[in-house]
C-alpha cells in the first residue's frame, strides 16, 4: 500500500452472517469510479498486491461470508445469491455510489445475480475465470468431481478433500468421464495432512463447493445495462476456470479478454512467481477505460 493510501476497516451485519470489508482511499483519487475487487471464498487478503496499483482510485475489498475475518452465525446459509446480496449490502454501505468491479473465480460467478438483481450499481465489471461448469461439455462430469470432493471433506475431513482438489484444478482440458475411476492421491503429496481433526467448518470444502452450478440467463445478462466483460489468464491453459471464461464470452456473443498471468494473475507468490500485479492492474486500468 502506498503512504498516501488510507485503509479503514469496517463490518457489517447481513443476514445470517457478519461481514468485513475495507475502503482503500488514495489522498487524490483520479476521476474514475471506485472500484470492487472480490473473489469466493477468497478474501481481502488475496488482493493486496493489485490494490497497491490500483492507487489512483477508491478501491473497495471484502471477505465473503465465513472467509478470513467474515463470520457466519448459526443457522447461517451460503449460495450464490445470498453471496450476492452481501455485496450489494457492502457497496451500499460505502455510501459511494456506482462501481467498477472485477470479480475473480467463484466471485465471478456471485457477480452475475448481484448484477441482475442490483444493474444500478455496477458500471462495467471484469468476470475473470468464473468456473460455470453449467456451460461446460464436461459440466456433468465436473459436477460429479465437485460432489465427491464435498463427500470426501464429510466423511475424512480437509487433507484427503483438498489432495483431490488440487488434482482438480490443476488438469487442462476436458475432464474424462472415468474421471472418478483414478485412485484418490494420497494428501501428503500436496502438503496436507491425512488425519482428521474433525472440523467440517471450511468455506470452500464445506460450502461453496456443495453450492448447485449457476446457470447464467444470456438474455438477462444482456438486457441488464451492465458492461460485462469475460476474462481469463494468458497462462492459464485448458484450465477448467478459463474454460469457464471462455463459454461466458461465448453466451454472451463476445470474446475473453486476456490479462496477464494465470487463474490468480494479480498476485505473485510461490506457487506463480511469474505473475506481474503492475501489469494486471494496468490491463483492468484499460479494459475499465473502455
Amino acid at each position: 500500500m502506498t503512504s498516501t493510501t488510507t485503509t479503514t476497516n469496517h463490518t457489517i451485519d447481513v443476514p445470517g452472517a457478519v461481514v468485513a470489508y475495507d475502503v482503500h482511499v488514495p489522498e487524490t483519487p483520479g476521476p474514475h469510479r471506485p472500484v470492487m475487487l472480490f473473489g469466493s471464498p477468497m478474501g481481502a487478503s488475496g488482493f493486496e498486491q493489485l490494490v497497491e496499483h490500483l492507487d489512483d482510485r477508491t478501491v473497495i475489498t471484502y471477505d465473503p461470508r465465513m472467509a478470513e475475518r467474515s463470520k457466519l452465525d448459526d443457522g447461517g446459509e451460503v449460495s450464490f445469491e445470498i453471496h450476492a446480496d452481501d455485496v450489494y449490502r457492502v457497496v451500499e454501505a460505502t455510501g459511494l455510489g456506482q462501481v467498477d468491479v472485477f470479480a475473480s473465480s467463484g466471485g465471478a460467478v456471485v457477480a452475475l445475480p448481484w448484477l441482475l438483481a442490483h444493474p444500478e450499481q455496477v458500471g462495467t465489471v471484469v468476470l475473470h475465470e468464473p468456473p460455470l461448469t453449467a456451460l461446460l461439455e464436461d459440466g456433468p462430469v465436473l459436477e460429479r468431481i465437485n460432489r465427491d470432493i464435498v463427500e470426501t471433506y464429510q466423511r475424512s475431513g480437509q487433507g484427503p478433500a483438498m489432495a483431490k482438489f488440487m488434482v482438480l484444478v490443476m488438469h487442462d482440458g476436458v475432464f474424462a468421464d472415468d474421471f472418478l475411476d483414478q485412485a484418490a492421491p494420497p494428501p501428503e503429496q500436496f502438503g496436507f495432512s491425512s488425519e482428521d481433526d474433525g472440523s467440517r467448518d471450511d468455506p470452500l470444502l464445506g460450502y461453496n463447493m456443495a453450492i448447485a452450478p449457476y446457470h447464467p440467463d444470456a438474455e438477462a445478462l444482456r438486457g441488464s445495462g451492465v458492461r460485462i466483460v469475460p476474462a481469463v489468464g494468458a497462462t492459464s491453459g485448458a484450465g477448467m476456470p478459463r474454460r469457464g471464461g471462455e463459454a461466458l464470452a461465448a453466451l454472451l456473443g463476445m470474446e475473453a479478454v486476456e490479462f496477464p498471468g494465470d487463474h490468480g494473475g494479480f498476485a505473485a507468490n510461490e506457487w506463480s512467481p511469474q505473475n506481474d500485479p503492475a501489469a494486471f492492474a494496468a490491463k483492468l486500468r484499460e479494459v475499465f477505460a473502455g
